[in-house]
C-alpha cells in the first residue's frame, strides 16, 4: 500500500452557491434578502439558530430621519448629529449612506412586516437618545433588535432562502487571492462542508467575548475576523471598538447585560469612579464626552 492510501480520506460535503452570507445577524439577513431581487441563489449560514444573533440583544431602537416628533428633523442633520458624536474621525461617505438610507430601510423593514410602537396618531413613535438633535430612535419597546429579527427570519423564509443553522465556518477558502467559498463544520452531525460560491459575505459579528465585562453576545468570538485576516483581507480601524455604556453590575450573572440607551434618552446620568458625569465638555480637552465606554471604568476593568 502506498503512502498516500495510508493516510485517512477526510470525507465532506461540497454546497455550490452562487452567494454565500456568513453570519445570520441583521447584516446578514439583510444582505441575503436583498439578493433574491436578483434572481440568485443564496446560501445564508448561521453557526447559531436562525433568529438567535447578536442583533435581538439592540433593545433601545434603530435611529432614521422620519420627523416623525419633530419635523425639523431630515438625514443632514443625522449626518451631522454623527459626525460630531464620532468627533469628526468618521468616514463621512459612509455616514451619508446611512443617514440618506436609514429612513428607507425603515420602512424596508415595515414592509417585511416587523411592529413599531406608534404615535397618537399612528405614525412610528422615536424617543431621543444620545446626541441626537432631535428625537430620531424608531423603537418597538424595549426589544427593537429581537422585532428586527423575528421580521428578518420571517422575511427569509418567505422568499425560500436555504439556511444552515449551526454550521461554524473556519476558513475563507482561496485562489490567487481570490475568495472563492468557505470550509465549516456542521454541529449537528460533525460532518465537513465545503461551500463554492461566486461571491461572499462576511458578517460574522464582533469579537465581543475577548473582554471579561462586555455587553456583547456569548457567540462573538471574532471568527470573522480571524478567517478574513487569514485570507488577505484588511482589517481597519480595529481600534474603534463598541462597549455599550450602561449595564447591569450585579448579580454577577448578569455582569455586563445591556441596559437599553432609552435610560439616558430620558434624561439617565452616567458617572465614573471619579464621580465625573459624562457629556461635559472638558474645557482643558475642548471636546464633548458622550458616554463612550472606552474612557469608563468597564473598559480599565475589562
Amino acid at each position: 500500500m502506498s503512502k498516500l492510501e495510508k493516510e485517512p480520506i477526510i470525507a465532506y460535503e461540497t454546497i455550490d452557491t452562487d452567494k454565500l452570507d456568513i453570519g445570520a445577524g441583521g447584516a446578514g439577513s439583510r444582505a441575503a434578502i436583498e439578493a433574491t431581487n436578483y434572481n440568485l441563489n443564496i446560501t445564508l449560514v448561521s453557526k447559531e439558530l436562525i433568529g438567535k444573533a447578536h442583533t435581538c440583544m439592540a433593545e433601545g431602537g434603530y435611529n432614521a430621519a422620519l420627523g416623525n416628533i419633530d419635523p425639523a428633523d431630515n438625514w443632514e442633520v443625522h449626518f451631522q448629529d454623527t459626525v460630531k458624536g464620532g468627533a469628526w474621525i468618521n468616514n463621512q461617505n459612509h455616514v451619508e449612506i446611512l443617514t440618506r438610507e436609514a429612513p428607507e430601510r425603515i420602512m424596508d423593514l415595515e414592509e417585511y412586516g416587523a411592529i413599531f410602537d406608534r404615535t397618537s396618531d399612528a405614525k412610528i413613535l422615536q424617543r431621543p437618545f444620545g446626541k441626537q438633535t432631535y428625537p430620531r430612535t424608531c423603537c418597538a419597546s424595549d426589544r427593537t433588535g429581537h422585532e428586527m429579527m423575528v421580521t428578518l427570519v420571517e422575511e427569509i423564509r418567505r422568499r425560500d432562502i436555504d439556511v444552515l443553522e449551526e454550521v461554524f465556518i473556519t476558513n475563507l477558502l482561496t485562489v490567487e487571492s481570490t475568495v472563492v467559498g468557505a470550509f465549516g463544520i456542521d454541529y449537528k452531525t460533525g460532518n465537513y462542508l465545503v461551500f463554492r460560491a461566486k461571491a461572499t459575505i462576511l458578517a460574522a459579528g464582533g469579537t465581543g467575548r475577548i473582554y471579561k465585562i462586555t455587553t456583547n453576545a456569548a457567540q462573538d468570538t471574532g471568527d470573522g475576523y480571524a478567517m478574513g485576516y487569514r485570507a488577505g483581507v484588511h482589517l481597519i480601524d480595529m481600534e474603534m471598538y463598541q462597549f455599550h455604556p450602561t449595564g447591569m453590575v450585579n448579580p454577577d450573572s448578569a455582569r455586563g447585560r445591556l441596559v437599553t440607551e432609552g435610560v439616558r434618552g430620558e434624561g439617565g446620568i452616567l458617572y465614573n469612579t471619579n464621580h465625573e458625569r459624562y457629556g461635559k465638555v472638558r474645557p482643558s480637552q475642548g471636546i464633548s464626552w458622550t458616554g463612550c465606554c472606552c474612557k469608563s471604568q468597564c473598559h480599565r476593568n475589562s
